[in-house]
């Protein structure tokens, strides 16, 4: 017999409660509660798949040891033949490593993770993909049109954790592949699937079937209405990596985006193009976003270089500044972050001189690029300055700087690697931070491309229009 009772988990962060509450304590959400009845047993005799693992678990060898005294094998991945994926895993999949793969719906992460599964196929790695949400004549039709047949790739339509813990212990693959994680449940818990609590069980579930048996596993993942990975936050702490598949519905790019890489480098990303065949890769990701750019120049354009992982992109941005009938102008960032953009415009209104109260600012990213970094100050500053002025900053000029709020222009990491991008492509001046180290200096000195140093935003003004 067992005692049930009920609880209300928020579903948003997991925090558990005996009663409903309007507004969640812990992540501050309103309306996440679900009632959700859990059963706790008085005694457990059965032999699921589930409680064996954690048998295991408990009767393996926990004792101490030295550090030195650990032996430690070589780490081998599994390569993909998807430069733009296995840069962003870090040269591949780790065998035994649990990766999240998360994104908005009809994004594109079926179609990646098929691509990057026949690719495995060929190597003569054995692949069980989990489609707990499609049939698998829904997933041969996929597999047709992305020519992804491989004589490797076994698929079933399963929903239990359980009855997948008995096909891997029969088929014994070497990758795994679960879509989605918020479609299976595990039998021992009696929440629907989806739930906070299914979610974190059978994730942990997988986690130990992926370390005990050297099982490469993949997990696809939904995300909220405000882009936030679907379910509890402890979810992304299990994993060994996170990745999320970011892209505007309305255009063909797509942006793989690494979050979390216990064996590789965080916000690394990768650049796809969605086609009728699939996902291709984009090998020059700054020729793709700068080849709408106009070969004239337009008031409130520039030209900017980010650092995204260990890429380098160069991006246009847009600025559109004018009068509003309305006693409080508005402020629009696509692209940029919203506080950053409010910042910059203070700046130029108390060290440039430059009214901007009653005048609408619009600021865009063309391609649809999230810039996190502050090397993109004096860029955003020099477009919404071109636009009040309507002149034309310098059409082969790009520009690199952080904009402090006293005025100045700060320097930025990586330099060189900006620099070496921009003359790739074609730029002849750029006006970057005023250098006070020898070591920097040195290493642009013999780059091809003219810099033009500046210690205050007034000094770029002149020296970026026409």
């Amino acid at each position: 017999m067992a005692k049930v009772k009920s609880k209300w988990v928020c579903q948003n962060c997991g925090y558990e409660t005996v009663s409903y509450l309007g507004r969640c304590p812990d992540c501050g959400n309103f309306s996440t509660f679900t009632e959700e009845i859990s059963t706790q047993k008085i005694e457990i005799k059965t032999n699921s798949p589930s409680n064996a693992i954690a048998g295991s678990l408990v009767s393996s060898d926990l004792g101490y040891s030295k550090i030195d005294e650990i032996k430690l094998d070589e780490t081998i991945r599994i390569k993909t033949k998807i430069e733009e994926l296995d840069r962003v895993l870090g040269g591949g999949f780790v065998e035994g490593s649990l990766v999240l793969l998360a994104g908005d719906p009809g994004i594109g992460k079926s179609t990646l993770v098929l691509q990057a599964a026949k690719n495995i196929g060929d190597f003569g790695k054995k692949i069980l993909y989990i489609c707990a949400e499609e049939s698998p004549s829904q997933v041969k039709l996929r597999a047709q049109r992305l020519c992804a047949n491989s004589e490797n790739l076994y698929v079933t339509a399963q929903n239990c954790l359980e009855e997948i813990s008995n096909q891997i212990e029969d088929l014994k693959p070497d990758f795994l592949v679960v879509d989605s994680i918020q479609s299976v449940f595990s039998a021992q818990i009696t929440s629907s699937s989806g739930t906070v609590s299914q979610i974190r069980e059978c994730t942990n579930i997988l986690m130990r079937l992926a370390k005990l048996k050297n099982l490469t596993t993949i997990v696809i993942g939904h995300v909220t209405k405000e882009g936030n990975i679907a379910g509890p936050k402890v979810l992304e702490h299990m994993v060994d990596c996170v990745i999320n598949f970011e892209g505007d519905k309305f255009r063909t790019y797509r942006m793989l985006r690494s979050i979390k890489n216990r064996f590789g480098p965080t916000s690394e990303v990768g650049v796809f193009s969605m086609n009728d065949d699939g996902l291709s890769e984009i090998k020059n990701p700054s020729e793709m976003f700068l080849s709408e750019k106009g070969g004239e120049n337009c008031p409130g354009c520039t030209v900017i270089a980010t650092i995204e992982g260990t890429r380098c992109l160069l991006l246009e941005v847009q600025a559109l500044v004018g009068n509003t009938p309305y006693p409080s102008p508005r402020r629009v960032a696509r692209g940029v972050e919203y506080n950053r953009l409010l910042q910059i415009l203070a700046v130029l209104e108390k060290r440039v001189g430059l009214n901007l109260s009653k005048q609408d600012v619009y600021i865009n990213v063309i391609g649809g690029v999230d810039i996190i970094e502050p090397a993109a100050d004096l860029g955003i500053a020099m477009a919404v300055l071109a636009c009040v002025r309507d002149v034309c900053c310098k059409n082969d000029l790009v520009i690199i700087g952080e904009i402090g709020l006293s005025g100045e222009v700060r320097p930025v990491d990586n330099l060189e690697k900006r620099l070496k991008e921009a003359q790739k492509l074609g730029f002849k001046e750029a006006i970057i931070p005023k250098i006070s180290s020898g070591t920097v200096l040195k290493q642009i000195q013999n780059l091809k491309i003219k810099t033009i140093q500046v210690s205050k935003v007034m000094d770029a003004i002149t020296k970026a229009m026409v």
